[in-house]
């Protein structure tokens, strides 16, 4: 049976981000893929979801297995490209194997088994994780990024336009989530470093490779910027589980140089808002989504 490269579900959730226009798009993607993957020799078995494109897996002629990622924005398959090819070689970082940016299209490494590195309950590997933040922020910027001031403008841009006259708005006021905003762009100019920034390195873009490669970083929306941005999503795992933000700092520590806690922690309480947003949305009061609340409220 052929895979449905794009149901309904997906085409809301695109229409939902850029737009009706985006419609012609979705319409057009079947031709697209086809052109490409006789280009590459692809034989796509399985779609993935995504809120900016779509992501296919595929097997190969040559019977590897390799990622094809589309999307409507040219801008965003760029700026994902430039940064995996700053990474090249870093074994923490899924690696690009074509590019054809004129569709919005990169050709990706396949990784295994590929599914995210916390499923099935498994501990954190903490050193994978902090080799790979120490990879990913090691690299040299390219000149062309945008200022990790840019990520965190657009951020809140999109949580405000999600959050006003959401179900969401009855906890987490505009006013909180402005105060954050606020808080997260002094962090961002406030001379914390000029690493490439990940920029969305939450647990679901990072990829469980096997017992030869571990940890990868996949679908980074990069910046230049302060590097603690990145680890905010990590260190508040131990929260998750009745533990405090102090034991997120223990379990990373070790594996970063120089790690900066005060402004770990700073990054935490302004990106506090943007970790309940979508629980608020589905009901949750969880010990975890409470904790995040009243970080954001102090």
């Amino acid at each position: 049976m052929a895979v449905v490269l794009i149901d309904d579900e997906a085409r809301a959730r695109l229409i939902k981000r850029f737009g009706e226009q985006v419609a012609v798009w979705c319409d057009g993607l079947p031709a697209v893929v086809a052109r490409l993957a006789a280009r590459w020799g692809l034989t796509v078995v399985d779609a993935k979801p995504g809120n900016t494109g779509r992501t296919l897996i595929c097997a190969g002629d040559d019977g590897v297995k390799k990622v094809l990622k589309l999307t409507p924005d040219h801008a965003i398959a760029a700026s994902e490209a430039a940064a995996l090819r700053a990474w090249e070689g870093c074994s923490r970082v899924v690696q690009v194997l074509d590019l054809e940016l004129a569709d919005g299209a990169i050709l990706l490494e396949g990784i295994d088994p590929g599914t995210q590195l916390l499923e099935a309950g498994a501990g954190v590997p903490w050193a994978e994780v902090g080799d790979l933040l120490v990879q990913v922020h090691a690299v040299a910027s390219p000149p062309e990024f945008s200022a990790l001031e840019d990520r965190v403008v657009f951020m809140y841009d999109l949580a405000e336009r999600g959050l006003r006259g959401s179900v969401a708005e009855a906890t987490l006021s505009l006013e909180t989530l402005d105060r954050a905003r606020r808080r997260a762009l002094a962090l961002a100019t406030g001379g914390g470093g000029n690493a490439i920034v990940h920029g969305d390195l939450h647990l679901g873009n990072v990829l469980d490779g096997g017992p030869g490669r571990g940890a990868v970083a996949i679908d980074p929306r990069p910046s230049v910027g302060d590097p603690w941005f990145d680890l905010a999503d990590w260190v508040t795992l131990p929260m998750r589980e009745g533990g405090t933000l102090e034991d997120g700092f223990d379990a990373i520590a070790p594996y970063l140089p120089g790690f900066d806690a005060e402004r770990v922690r700073a990054w935490c309480v302004a990106l506090a808002p943007l970790f309940v947003m979508r629980p608020l949305e589905r009901g949750e009061r969880t010990p975890f989504v409470e904790a995040m609340l009243r970080m954001a409220a102090c």
